[in-house]
């Protein structure tokens, strides 16, 4: 059900390949201006503002906005493309992907009045929106576990609870919040009972504590602390205690760009591998030559193409309204797992130049480990696929 002041989304304009390949070189062309050096200079922890800036301004990150709302209007198969080709440049996508996905809850879920208030300033990056505020430290993959609480008063909502893994609450304006309003004794099903809420990290000042945490690659995430935070009731988006299905409505998308991200990851890693391979001379002949060498990056490449058709054809289904949830997360699982095949390959071909930090392998190792796990783990997408496709008992 949705609520009664949601207007139709309109539908994203159809794009042919020969547009997908003219983005794809635009978004080359500007992350050209972003070499490697750029990126180990940021290294342990500093974020890439100067690139989100370049990608805001010109209008990548606003892809999905549609176009009356200052943005492309674009299906997600061009916003697909445009996270490939950010990793496949050597870039990290997850500087700034969040916004793509993140909106979606808004795009699909929110009023009038919230569209036309926050869109076009998310299109123009007068607001930035990359916080989603979900994961809890005893709540991950259990969303219905999670205890953030907020509750309905004269002036709106009081929010309070804990928030982990909320990668870019540092430089994000806005934050879409998941929060309990009904308490899950008084629901039928867990899931009930949850709310999704935009709150405006300026306007929470102090009420929002914001602690980075330091992980094995730079991925600006981050852990909440919500003491009382007021929000005006019209922070709610969408139907009160629906929260969680507006959530997952997003979620295929993400898998789906996750899964673009990756591929992207794996033609950065076989593109320098090979090239080393071709180059490196060893016993008087190219290691390239040598099977033990060329195997592993030949079934890799096959492992990475494998898992872009299957993203392809998630991303076909989503772009024309039709169920693509197994599709997604089917996607997201075998991207993930190519990209790791690719990063292992690179590593071995380039032995130990690979951890050295020039040739940006080692970095992109921990950058395409994330996927494995976050932000689903794919073992959980096993189970899915185990319980839905196959079948078989519930194993959660």
């Amino acid at each position: 059900m949705r609520p009664a002041t949601e207007e139709a989304a309109t539908p994203a304009q159809d794009v042919g390949e020969v547009e997908i390949d003219e983005i794809r070189k635009a978004v080359r062309d500007l992350c050209s201006g972003f070499p490697g050096e750029y990126w180990r200079a940021l290294e342990p922890d500093r974020y890439p503002r100067e690139f989100v800036e370049a990608l805001t301004e010109h209008g990548w990150l606003a892809a999905l906005i549609p176009a009356e709302y200052g943005g492309a209007g674009l299906p997600l198969r061009a916003a697909a493309a445009i996270m490939e080709e950010i990793s496949a440049s050597g870039a990290n996508a997850g500087a700034c992907h969040a916004q793509m996905y993140t909106m979606g809850v808004l795009l699909r879920h929110g009023s009038a009045e919230q569209k036309r208030r926050y869109l076009p300033a998310i299109a123009s990056g007068e607001l930035r929106l990359q916080a989603f505020g979900v994961t809890e430290p005893d709540a991950g993959s259990d969303t219905p576990s999670i205890r953030t609480r907020a509750v309905r008063t004269d002036d709106g909502w009081h929010i309070s609870g804990q928030k982990i893994w909320t990668s870019r609450a540092e430089h994000s304006d806005l934050m879409v919040l998941l929060a309990r309003t009904t308490p899950v004794e008084e629901v039928e099903r867990r899931w009930q009972g949850l709310s999704v809420f935009l709150v405006d990290l300026r306007e929470a000042g102090d009420a929002v504590r914001i602690t980075p945490i330091r992980t094995m690659m730079n991925h600006a995430t981050t852990e909440l602390y919500l003491d009382d935070v007021v929000v005006p009731a019209d922070a709610l988006v969408g139907e009160e205690g629906m929260g969680f299905r507006h959530i997952l409505d997003g979620m295929n998308a993400e898998r789906i760009l996750i899964a673009a991200e990756c591929g992207g990851d794996g033609r950065f890693l076989l593109d320098r591998a090979s090239a080393y391979a071709r180059e490196r001379v060893v016993f008087g002949r190219q290691i390239g030559a040598n099977q033990g060498v060329a195997f592993p990056l030949a079934h890799a490449h096959a492992s990475v193409h494998a898992a872009d058709l299957a993203r392809r054809h998630a991303t076909e289904l989503f772009d024309g309204g039709r169920p693509c949830g197994t599709e997604a997360n089917l996607a997201k699982l075998l991207a993930a797992e190519a990209s790791w095949e690719a990063a292992n390959a690179a590593i071995d071909t380039l032995g130990g130049y690979g951890f050295a930090e020039e040739y940006d392998v080692e970095r992109k190792f921990r950058e395409t480990r994330l996927y494995r796990t976050a932000p689903i783990s794919n073992n959980l997408v096993l189970a899915h696929i185990a319980h839905h496709q196959l079948r078989l008992p519930r194993s959660y």
